[in-house]
C-alpha cells in the first residue's frame, strides 16, 4: 500500500477511511523496554544525531503496536542545537540552555538552519522511507512559541515569567526571536519533508499558557508562516499544544490540517470550536491508560463517538506516552480502536 492510500493520510484529509487510524505522540520512548536497551547509556541528543539510532528507534513502535504511522524519533531542540546554541537535555528535566536569550545580542547571534546541518535527521529519514513499507512517517518540529520558551526561560518552566517580560516588554525584540525561530522550524520540517515525510506535526507544547489575545497578537502570525510555507509541499500538516483549550480555534486558523486536542476538551466540543476544514487528533488522557482495561475501552468508546462530529479523526492521546506505561495495554488500545472503528 502507498502511503497516500493509508487510513492516516485519507482522515488527515478529510476522506473516508474503512477504521479510525491511531498512533501516539511519544510512542517511541522509555515505555518499550527496547528503547530503553537501545538508549543505554547514550545521552538522549546524540541518539538523535546517529542516523542508525533514529531509525531503529522510530521503527520500534510500528513492530510492536501496530500504530498506522510512524514519527520520527528526534527532539524539538535538535535544529537550535544544529544552529549552535549550546543545549543540553538533562534526564528528568528537559532541555537546559547554557546561555538564555533574553538580550538582543543573543537573539541576533541565531543563525538560519541549513541543510547540511541536519543531515544526519535527512539520512535517516530516508532510509525509514524505505523500511516502513508504506507506514506513513510523521516529521516534526517545535512551535515557534516553545521554542522561544525554552530559550529565554534556559529550560522548562511553569509560569514563563521570563519569556513573557520578553514578550511584553519589548514586542519588537520577541517578533524579531519569533521569525527567527519561525525560519528554523520550517527549515527542520521542510528538509523532513524533501527527504520523504509523508505528513508533518508542529508541537507548540508550551502555547496552552498563554491567553487568547496574547496567542493571536505575539503568536499566531508567526505560526501561521510555518504552515503557509509548508502549504504547498502537499502533506498533512497538524498542530498540537498542551492546555490549548481555549486556543483551539486560533491554532485552526495558523493554517493546519488537522488540530490536535489535548484531553481537557471532548471531540466534539473541539469540532464546535475549530472552523470547518479540520480534521482533529485525539484524545485519550494518557493515565486513563493505567486503569483497569474496561475503563480503557469505555473512555475509548467515548472518544470515537465523539469525534463523529469531526470531519476527520486521528485517534491519539491527549498528549505523549507516559514513561511508565505497559506496552501491551498500547497495543491491545491499536487493535481495539481498529475494531470499534470498522466499517
Amino acid at each position: 500500500m502507498s502511503p497516500h492510500d493509508s487510513p492516516f493520510l485519507r482522515a488527515c484529509r478529510r476522506l473516508p477511511v474503512d477504521r479510525t487510524p491511531v498512533w501516539f505522540m511519544r510512542q517511541a520512548g522509555r515505555a518499550l523496554p527496547e528503547y530503553r536497551r537501545v538508549r543505554a547509556d547514550v545521552p538522549m541528543l546524540d541518539a538523535c544525531a546517529r542516523p542508525d539510532m533514529i531509525v531503529e528507534i522510530t521503527l520500534q513502535p510500528v513492530r510492536r503496536y501496530g500504530v498506522d504511522a510512524a514519527i520520527l524519533f528526534s527532539d524539538i531542540v535538535v535544529p537550535l542545537r544544529a544552529v549552535g546554541v549550546d543545549l543540553d537535555i538533562k534526564p528528568g528535566v528537559g532541555p537546559v540552555i547554557a546561555q538564555p536569550v533574553r538580550r538582543a545580542e543573543g537573539v541576533q547571534a541565531l543563525r538560519d538552519l541549513e541543510p547540511d546541518d541536519i543531515g544526519f535527521v535527512t539520512e535517516a529519514v530516508g532510509e525509514l522511507v524505505e523500511r516502513l513499507d508504506g507506514t506513513p512517517l510523521i516529521g516534526f518540529a517545535g512551535g515557534p512559541f516553545t521554542l522561544a520558551s525554552y530559550l529565554v526561560e534556559g529550560g522548562p518552566s511553569k509560569n514563563h515569567e521570563h519569556t513573557k517580560a520578553l514578550m511584553y516588554g519589548r514586542p519588537e525584540l520577541w517578533a524579531e526571536l519569533m521569525r527567527k525561530l519561525s525560519a528554523i522550524s520550517t527549515a527542520f520540517l521542510k528538509a523532513q519533508i524533501a527527504a520523504g515525510a509523508s505528513a508533518v506535526q508542529l508541537f507548540d507544547s508550551w502555547a496552552g499558557a498563554l491567553s487568547a489575545q496574547d496567542y493571536r497578537t505575539h503568536v499566531l502570525p508567526h505560526s501561521r508562516a510555518v504552515f503557509d510555507e509548508l502549504g504547498g509541499l502537499g502533506v498533512p500538516r497538524i498542530h498540537f499544544g498542551v492546555g490549548t483549550g481555549e486556543l483551539l480555534g486560533l491554532m485552526g486558523q495558523a493554517g493546519a490540517d488537522v488540530v490536535g486536542v489535548d484531553w481537557r476538551v471532548p471531540l466534539d466540543e473541539a469540532a464546535r470550536r475549530v472552523d470547518p476544514g479540520k480534521a482533529l487528533q485525539g484524545n485519550l488522557d494518557p493515565a486513563v491508560l493505567f486503569a483497569p482495561w474496561p475503563v480503557v475501552a469505555e473512555r475509548t468508546r467515548a472518544v470515537l463517538a465523539a469525534a463523529r462530529s469531526a470531519e476527520g479523526h486521528v485517534f491519539n492521546l491527549g498528549h505523549g506516552v507516559l514513561p511508565s506505561t505497559d506496552p501491551d495495554v498500547l497495543t491491545r488500545l491499536v487493535s481495539f480502536v481498529h475494531e470499534e472503528s470498522a466499517c
